[in-house]
């Protein structure tokens, strides 16, 4: 008899051990799950009901100037849809964000060229928004029905941005990929549309702007939280 109850208590143990560790594998795999999903790009989280929350960045300080509507900077087209941020850099050294605003502004005036940008990064970090980000900039050759255009202020003729500079570029990429819920490797350079040298910088040195998007990707995940 004792041997009988002996056996049975052997045999609820085991199976209180398995439910125990189902259990922990059940919480530390909902931990991974929200950690993947964090880190994965997509700025979103599922509670337990279903229901599909946004992460979002809070948004960077913005002086918004816009461009007149006109159809040689801001043709006051809508986007398809957001579908990748472009990184650009001006071309010209030592010039400021409200100086490449202005250019871009002289465009109704002159008809020189079509060029824009939906924001301009000053070499301080001070951010010019030029054009709505619902809207078309003349920035991205054939992307740009779909994509916002960062272009960035550089000092010197490699194009390398100021830290001021590339803190800011990295703030506002963060907040527009949780904006428009787009992945890190949306993220791209003028250069991978259409092969320009564009931004100079990011495209001699390769793994700068690897770099550049692991830094997204890392101020995504600490600064991201549940948009209300």
């Amino acid at each position: 008899m004792l041997k009988q109850h002996a056996g049975l208590l052997i045999v609820v143990c085991v199976v209180a051990m398995g439910l125990l560790c189902l259990a922990v594998t059940g919480i530390c795999s909902l931990f991974s799950d929200d950690k993947e999903q964090k880190n994965g790009k997509k700025a979103e989280i599922v509670k337990l009901d279903g229901e599909i929350e946004k992460l979002t960045v809070d948004s960077p300080p913005l002086n918004v100037k816009l461009l007149t509507v006109n159809e040689y900077s801001r043709p006051g087209t809508k986007l398809d849809k957001v579908n990748g941020i472009v990184i650009h850099y001006v071309g010209n050294p030592g010039t400021t964000a409200l100086q490449n605003r202005s250019y871009f502004e002289s465009l109704k005036d002159t008809h020189k060229t079509s060029a824009s940008s939906h924001f301009v990064i000053g070499m301080e970090g001070e951010i010019v928004q030029c054009i709505p980000t619902v809207e078309v900039a003349y920035c991205s050759n054939q992307r740009n029905n779909d994509t916002i255009s960062i272009e960035c202020c550089h000092e010197k003729k490699d194009g390398k941005f100021s830290e001021k500079t590339y803190d800011s570029l990295v703030h506002l990429t963060a907040f527009l990929c949780c904006k428009y819920d787009l992945e890190i490797e949306d993220i791209i350079r003028h250069y991978d549309i259409t092969e320009k040298e564009c931004p100079k910088y990011y495209v001699t040195h390769e793994d700068k702007w690897v770099q550049f998007k692991k830094d997204v990707a890392a101020y995504i995940e600490e600064n991201s939280h549940v948009s209300e």
